[in-house]
């Protein structure tokens, strides 16, 4: 299987079902577990159609994510809650693994200078309230032995307020 330069498996969001599967959508509350980031995601399809994202990456096996991809569209942050999250970035830098800074609960990934100009989020159903995780349907993905490792980084180191590779 073959990958588009610097992105993995996860950035790409898995095929959902046939057209008319896809006509009916969902509006689903979620958030953090002490309440701080609010927010509301639309899907098409509707949840239980939709195929969630079950990847054993090691950053999706460490933060727990079972991901469903809307668009930045789709997504409603209350009282601001996109700029409560914080965010840690890790290998190529070029997206946001977004958590509450109060909590620690991940909220999902920002996929915006991935896939630009279309801004995905992909966001863990395990924020959304409410829902039997048993009940869904998942696509499992081997992102374990997909993801080609990292480049060398030697000799290099994260300047936090450069925000770049030294």
């Amino acid at each position: 299987m073959s990958q588009e330069e610097g992105k993995t498996p996860v950035d790409t969001p898995p095929k959902q079902q046939k057209e008319e599967e896809q006509k009916s959508s969902g509006t689903y509350e979620a958030g953090c577990h002490c309440g701080y980031i609010r927010f509301s995601v639309t899907l098409t399809p509707a949840l239980p159609q939709y195929k969630v994202l079950n990847c054993n990456c090691s950053a999706c096996t460490r933060f727990g994510y079972l991901l469903v991809y809307p668009e930045a569209s789709a997504v409603t942050w209350h009282n601001d809650s996109r700029a409560r999250c914080s965010n840690y970035r890790f290998n190529t830098k070029a997206k946001d693994q977004m958590f509450c800074k109060h909590c620690g609960a991940s909220i999902g990934i920002d996929f915006r200078e991935v896939h630009a100009p279309k801004h995905i989020y992909g966001i863990s159903v395990r924020t959304f309230f409410d829902v039997d995780l048993d009940s869904l349907t998942y696509e499992k993905l081997d992102g374990r032995n997909m993801v080609r490792p990292a480049g060398d980084l030697s000799g290099q180191y994260w300047d936090e307020e450069a925000q770049r590779l030294k």
